[in-house]
Order: C-alpha cells, then structure tokens, then sequence
C-alpha cells in the first residue's frame, strides 16, 4: 500500500481580509476548526458502505472454487477491474449495482465506466496466496481514525483487523479506481465551475496576447501521516484561485499524478498558476486528494456558490478560507480530502513555500511563458 498524503484535518470558515492581506505564503494562518454550515445533500453519498457491502459479497463468493481461483489469480498479478472478472453471474450483478452506485455517489456518468477494483492490500501477501491461503476480503473504512478495519470471510463472518498493523493473512481490498476517476472528475469540476459563472483559465488566450508569468513548481514534498494499511494510494490535485481580470473569482484545477507517497521529495516541473488570469498577479492555491469519496458535482457547486458572492473591492483578498467553507463538512469529519494551502502566491514567488497547514511544501519559481 502506499499511503495517502493526508492527516485528519479540521480547518474552519472565515475570511478576514486585513488579516489575510498582510499575510505572506509561508505564514499565512489557518484556523482550526471549521464552522461552515452546509446542507446535508453535499454529503457524500455512501461510497464507503457501497464497498463495504461489496467486500462483503467478494468474500462470498470465495466459496466458489473457480471465482476464488480466478480472483487470487488476477490480484496476485495486480489491481484487476472488478466488471473484468468473470466470477459467475451472481458478483458480475452486484459489481455493476455497486459501479453504478460508486459513479453517482461521485457526481460522474456512465461513459466513465467501471471505477470498483481490488488489489492485494500488501505486496507480500501474494506468496501466502499461492501457497493456498484463503484471503479475507476487505474495504477502506470511511474514517482514517478508525479503531478496526472489518473484513470479511467466505462465510460472511466479520473479522476485525488492527489498522495500524498489516495481517499475516492476506487481505484483498475493494476499492474505487481514483487514477481512472480523478481526470474525469476534474473535467466534470472544471466545466460544472464555469456553467456556474466561475471560469476556467485559458492559456492559449494569453499566448495569442504575447507569452505570461506563471510559478513553476521544481519540487514538492508532503509529510508523513501515519494512515491505516489498508489505504491505497490518493490522487492528487490542486485548486488555484484568484480574481479574474474581469474581477470576478477565477479557478483552475491542475491535477499533481506524480504525488504518489508522503515523505518523499519529487521534482516535476509543473506550472501551477498562470497569471495570465488573475488579476493583481496574485492567486492561491488549495491542494486536494481524491480517496474515493469526492463528488465531483457538488464540490463544483458548493465552490461556485461560494465564490460568486465574493465581491473585487479594489485589492486582493485571498480565497482559500472562502474555498475551504465550501468543503462539506462531512468531508472534514470522516475521510479527509483536504491536504493543504498556499495564500497569495504571486508572477515573484520563488524558493520554498511551507503550506499554511505545515503538511508539505513547494519549492516554486516563476517561468515566462513565451508564445510559439
């Protein structure tokens, strides 16, 4: 397992601008705990126990000796897409239920496809498979603070596992396909975003206009956080966020693949903010994971909502408290999808950047953007 570049966070909601104003990237204060009110219905809508039951059915299947042979034989080689497997009619149907379910709980459409997989929870769990152990079949709790992790045997009995200690025994895991659902989902942000009034950056635009600033990120590194086992690994995306020329709130989101595991050092060379776009040469930047549990829609529409009430008065107010409120708050309370923020990166930033929350830094330069 790789784990997951996050700790249990709870930030809150406020945006005092003469505070903000003054702040620099490096020093900039966030709260610690979040008081936004949000609606029930920006919850998100049982991902955890759609592959709860799902593990559950997985494990029953096991009694089959073919549909065992065959899903040992698959996860022994890798993740394997669970519509892929042909483990008998029965699991095919509640695949599908759960795919179906997993797809609208993250606001995407059926072109999609399939997003439920399983994979061995360790990589050495693969020998005691092939010397005939019977795996228990399990799924990422919906809170990383979890005191066990229930898995499932063939005969449906409940076995509770230490989350901080990985088993002797084998362990499959059931879980969404975040690599396959993050750039669809980000596509569905982006353009719910601007249906909404808030609009996407345009870098061919600026080029047309004679080339631009932008911050170049040459490394990254988030902390270790201490998760369960079980997790897998998360995507990795960031929210940046400034006022438009026209001097309404402008966002772009610029997905971060290469984030694989907290604790190590990675130099990507990725341009993060585009000044082309912002007014003031000045945005923010909030960076996000997708475990599984992100919806997509009503991230988009709980962002928007917020942001188009946030008037230009003439100087710069930063947005990450404003984009931080529109989390939902049931998002703060289970699985965190929260991983850090940058206040008021501007054309120059330069050097490294520790995050407000102190869970990673960047190490940014600027970059002109020459047109072709």
């Amino acid at each position: 397992m790789r784990p997951s570049p996050l700790r249990h966070l709870v930030l809150p909601v406020c945006i005092a601008a003469a505070a903000v104003l003054t702040a620099s990237p490096a020093t900039a204060h966030v709260p610690h705990q979040a008081i936004a009110q949000q609606s029930p219905a920006l919850a998100p809508a049982g991902v955890a126990s759609t592959l709860d039951t799902l593990a559950r059915q997985v494990a029953a299947s096991l009694t089959d000796p073919s549909a065992r042979r065959a899903l040992v034989s698959a996860v022994r080689s890798g993740p394997v897409d669970l519509s892929t497997l042909r483990a008998g009619t029965a699991l095919t149907g509640r695949v599908d239920t759960a795919d179906r379910a997993v797809r609208a709980a993250k606001g995407l459409p059926a072109s999609v496809g399939s997003l439920v997989r399983a994979r061995l929870a360790a990589d050495g769990m693969s020998a005691a498979l092939a010397a005939g152990a019977v795996p228990l079949v399990a799924a990422a709790p919906g809170d990383d603070e979890a005191a066990a992790i229930v898995a499932y045997e063939p005969d449906g009995r409940r076995v509770l596992l230490d989350p901080a200690r990985v088993p002797t025994r084998p362990v499959i895991v059931v879980e969404v396909d975040v690599a396959k659902a993050l750039p669809a989902g980000l596509d569905i942000l982006r353009q719910a975003l601007a249906q909404r009034g808030v609009s996407p950056v345009s870098a061919p635009a600026a080029l047309a206009n004679g080339g631009y600033w932008a911050t170049k990120v040459n490394a990254v590194r988030l902390s270790d956080d201490q998760e369960p086992w079980i997790k897998g690994a998360a995507e990795v995306y960031s929210i940046v966020s400034g006022f438009g020329l026209d001097g309404h709130p402008k966002v772009d989101v610029v997905q971060m693949p290469y984030l694989d595991h907290d604790g190590t050092t990675y130099y990507p060379n990725q341009l993060l903010v585009h000044f082309s776009a912002y007014k003031y040469n000045l945005a923010d930047v909030v960076m996000m994971e997708d475990d599984g549990d992100t919806n997509y829609q009503q991230l988009a529409q709980a962002i928007a909502a917020v942001l188009l009430t946030i008037a230009d008065v003439g100087a710069y107010i930063p947005l990450v408290d404003a984009i931080l409120s529109a989390i939902p708050t049931s998002w703060w309370t289970d699985d965190p999808d929260f991983v850090d923020a940058w206040y008021t990166l501007s054309t120059a930033s330069s050097g490294r950047l520790n995050g407000a929350g102190a869970h990673g830094w960047l190490e940014v330069s600027p970059y002109w953007v020459a047109p072709l």
